[in-house]
């Protein structure tokens, strides 16, 4: 990055593209005209900007190409052929479409029909190849309107792809960390390092490329499969990355607001940092010059030529606009004031770029970041609350209160104290048990609970401290009025014995000959209001843009819904992929709708019912109980409708894997849906249609719920469990002898001992252990 004649050293702004209404997701270079760019967003639109021959004038939208139902998160520019001169521009949605247009006109061409999941990448190939990247784990290869091949094997979203021509190599970057090679539809190979979702890929050569992660790390990786170098200097998730194919330097984004310039060395020359949380993506064009998409709306162009940068006036309103940008939360320490230095220290000479201090002038703290090229530094941003008045930690810092160390020490005002009540925290804790914890020793009223529990979680976003992760369990668990708790109702007791004879061993609960177990109790209007507060917090791709959307789920919480609207299926898919830490009152919703005949049809029945079952079964595996209950119950509920059956008949072997795996590691309410679960997979097994082939599936349903049943440790979820293996013993020999060679007797006696307290799960345990002497073969 040397200076050359009209050539600067660093970048400065050239142009501000103003026109989009919510967040600018996604930038690429058009190839027609020449210089273009290509910017799509939150508001379902991609515009065309284009320069006027005035190589020094600003830009301007040409084009304003609508079509998708979903956000755009994903755009690329094929280039001109004999068929379509100007070349075409193809647009990845939420709506799991990618559209493809031309510049004569602002409505697609066609769709490209296939994804399950929200489309998040694209790249173009040679000979007209297109390849994109889905939320459904896959990658697909577009040639015209056909898929030629689809690349299976990520576990999580594939969020980058990119193309190595020369190669015949495609290279994808996925939500479970890895990067993968293929070639001609087969994984070659498989990069490991990254500690978190893989979110940007840059080729850099025809040996080499680039990889950005959440972790805030970028990788310089050989295709033989070295890790040759680690970029750090982000803060925050990095999510896109891009380079001119053998340059000697690229260009990053992210979470951070930032946008940072590096050699490929290994040195960040500059950071250029916007007014605004987030720079969600960057691309170069062909001068080098930088667009960058922002979260406040606006597309941003910067250049190092001084014929192409913005006026002066420009230059300062831009200069203003990010001094007023607060920094993040996290930059903060939790130093004293007066231990601060004074300005005299903007005299020094910093270390690295981007290097930020803290400045005290006077009462006002503010911040400063160090400019290698211009080699001043230069203001960012004022310090709202002073450091130690936040009590924000600094980084790997903690804070002492009671002779214990904490991440932070909040001071709270409330109604009833005439001054602030100090709030310990560390980041490893579930913000909702804190609040509950501070309730009660302060013996505060318990409606407090949501402001208390929403005050750590907003004045702690983005921070990580600390030995271990934040708990992902954001479910509420108190009761406090009528506060909504997701599966706050253990259900419905079962009980099969109709008389009053409470003697083990002389009541039959055996074979269950009942209907289809269900969790049918819900607070509905707890649920919905949940969701509302939530949809404020997800994260921009993930909100459903309209409140009138969510209410009209009431209807089918209630199953008051015959024929489903599109309004209604859009929100289902958007609930669906909600991060885990909100998504529980969305997946109380669909545990309800399930039971209706439209909802159960739609999501069973469709073509995407095997991602439907992938993503639930994902759930159950998460660190939080409510989201693992939860789950559960919906495909508990599944069985209520026939499509349900017909999927859970396919897909049994994935479900009930990983519920055996986890489904016993919870609370009384995670373990009864479990037990209910294994019951209605059993009914299932023993219905008419299933007998003649479900030899196997009986065999493996006794072996796990043999292993299951000393891992419980609720009653009526080891009853629950009891019936469905006595059910399916009941008459069989060969499965009474499989039971007998897994000493199941043994394991059930003990329960009998250990059981006393629920008459009922001891007879039931009795009657199984009869089921095995009695019909197991010598």
């Amino acid at each position: 990055m040397a200076t050359e004649d009209g050539i600067a050293a660093s970048y400065m702004l050239r142009a501000t593209l103003v026109g989009h209404s919510q967040d600018v997701r996604v930038v690429a270079t058009s190839c027609f005209p020449e210089g273009a760019i290509v910017s799509g967003s939150r508001d379902r639109t991609t515009r065309i900007w284009t320069q006027s021959e005035d190589p020094s004038s600003v830009y301007s939208e040409s084009q304003c190409l609508q079509g998708p139902t979903g956000f755009v998160s994903a755009v690329c520019c094929m280039p001109p052929s004999d068929q379509f001169p100007q070349g075409l521009v193809f647009v990845g949605s939420h709506d799991c479409n990618i559209y493809c247009f031309n510049l004569d006109g602002n409505a697609p061409l066609h769709k490209l029909l296939g994804h399950s999941g929200a489309v998040c990448s694209l790249a173009t190939g040679q000979f007209g190849t297109l390849v994109s990247g889905s939320w459904d784990k896959t990658a697909r290869v577009w040639s015209g309107q056909k898929c030629m091949l689809t690349l299976e094997g990520h576990q999580g979203a594939v969020w980058a792809v990119a193309l190595m021509p020369q190669q015949g190599l495609i290279l994808t970057g996925s939500a479970d960390r890895a990067i993968r090679l293929w070639r001609a539809g087969a994984c070659e190979k498989t990069f490991t390092g990254h500690e978190d979702c893989v979110r940007g890929l840059a080729v850099l050569s025809t040996k080499e490329f680039l990889s950005c992660s959440n972790d805030g790390t970028i990788r310089h990786w050989e295709t033989a499969g070295d890790c040759l170098h680690v970029y750090k200097g982000h803060t925050s998730f990095i999510y896109s990355i891009v380079a001119l194919e053998d340059s000697d330097f690229f260009i990053s984004c992210g979470e951070d607001g930032t946008v940072r310039v590096w050699t490929v060395r290994g040195d960040c020359q500059q950071t250029l940092r916007m007014p605004c949380p987030t720079v969600w993506s960057v691309t170069l064009l062909q001068n080098g010059d930088i667009v960058a998409g922002c979260s406040d709306n606006v597309a941003r162009v910067f250049t190092r030529y001084e014929a192409l940068k913005a006026s002066p006036s420009e230059i300062r309103a831009f200069e203003e606009e990010v001094a007023k940008c607060t920094p993040a939360p996290q930059q903060l320490g939790d130093i004293k004031t007066e231990d601060l230095p004074g300005t005299e220290m903007l005299k020094e000479r910093g270390k690295r770029e981007g290097q930020t201090i803290l400045i005290r002038d006077g009462a006002q703290v503010s911040a400063y970041m160090w400019s290698m090229d211009q080699q001043s530094w230069n203001k960012i941003g004022d310090v709202v609350g002073t450091p130690d008045g936040t009590g924000s930690p600094g980084s790997g810092s903690k804070v002492m209160y009671e002779g214990k160390e904490y991440d932070f020490v909040f001071n709270v005002d409330t109604d009833d104290n005439s001054k602030p009540i100090k709030l310990p925290y560390n980041v490893n804790e579930d913000p909702w048990h804190v609040a509950q914890r501070f309730i009660h020793q302060h013996q505060l009223p318990q409606d407090y609970l949501s402001n208390v529990a929403n005050f750590i979680i907003t004045n702690t976003k983005g921070v990580t401290l600390g030995a271990e992760a934040p708990s992902q369990d954001f479910c509420d668990p108190f009761t406090g009025g009528n506060r909504y708790v997701p599966g706050s109702s253990r259900g419905i007791s079962i009980d099969v014995a109709q008389n009053g004879n409470t003697s083990p061993g002389e009541v039959k609960h055996l074979p269950y000959t009942g209907k289809w177990i269900a969790f049918d109790i819900a607070n509905t209007s707890g649920m919905l209001n949940k969701l509302k507060e939530f949809n404020l917090q997800v994260p921009p791709e993930n909100i459903v843009r309209n409140d009138g959307d969510l209410d009209a789920l009431k209807d089918l919480v209630e199953c008051r819904v015959d024929t489903l609207e599109e309004s209604h299926i859009r929100t289902l898919e958007t609930l669906l992929q909600w991060p885990s830490e909100f998504i529980f009152p969305a997946l109380d919703v669909l545990r309800c709708a399930i039971r209706s005949e439209a909802v159960n049809s739609l999501m069973c029945g469709g073509a995407g019912s095997s991602q439907l079952v992938a993503r639930i079964a994902s759930l159950i595996a998460s660190p939080a109980p409510a989201n693992r209950m939860l789950a559960l119950r919906f495909f508990v509920n599944m069985f209520l409708r026939e499509a349900g059956q017909r999927l859970a008949n396919r897909e049994w072997e994935k479900i009930l894997k990983v519920s055996s795996e986890f489904g016993f590691n919870g609370n009384k309410n995670t373990q009864i849906a479990l037990g209910s679960l294994y019951l209605n997979f059993v009914l299932l097994c023993n219905s008419e249609a299933e007998q003649e082939t479900n030899t196997f599936r009986s065999q493996w349903l006794v072996r796990s719920m043999a292993e299951v049943i000393s891992r419980l440790s609720d009653p009526e979820a080891q009853f629950r469990l009891l019936l469905a293996l006595g059910t399916l013993l009941h008459g069989n020999r060969d499965l009474c002898s499989l039971a007998s060679r897994l000493n199941l007797a043994d394991t059930l006696s003990d329960l009998c001992t250990r059981g006393q307290e629920s008459v009922k799960l001891v007879q039931c345990a009795q009657q199984c252990i009869n089921y095995v002497f009695d019909n197991a073969t010598p």
